[in-house]
């Protein structure tokens, strides 16, 4: 190899060590996010229909409380895996994702709070 295809090879390595793809990362943290926002949304919705309470409940003994765990579950592995594949080998705005993460996590806290949940189903 010649001195400009090792220069240019090297500099090329370089590039890929001062900015690696941050995409999967980016996908864990905002899958994450989305898994806690489903949790809330379908806990204050098993809490506050009757018919999405018998939807929800997988097993009998714990109510709805099962199925609202286990459809969260599957809403967080479906969003970490398609933002995984997405932005696979990508750099994302790592900034914006987190901050979409903080509130869509500030918004889940709200969701688990009783009296805001009662004020918004009417209670």
């Amino acid at each position: 190899m010649n001195t400009v295809q090792t220069e240019a090879a090297e500099h090329s390595d370089a590039n890929l060590t001062d900015n690696p793809p941050n995409g999967p990362v980016g996908a864990a943290i905002l899958s994450a996010a989305v898994g806690c926002c489903a949790l809330a949304l379908l806990a204050m919705l098993g809490d506050g229909s009757a018919a999405a309470a018998r939807w929800l409940t997988f097993y009998v003994p714990t109510g709805p409380l099962s199925g609202v765990t286990t459809t969260a579950v599957v809403v967080w592995l479906i969003s970490w895996s398609g933002l995984a594949r997405r932005w696979r080998s990508r750099t994302v705005a790592i900034g914006k994702v987190n901050t979409l993460a903080f509130v869509l996590l500030g918004l889940s806290l709200l969701l688990t709070f009783p009296p805001l949940v009662d004020l918004l189903l009417g209670k």
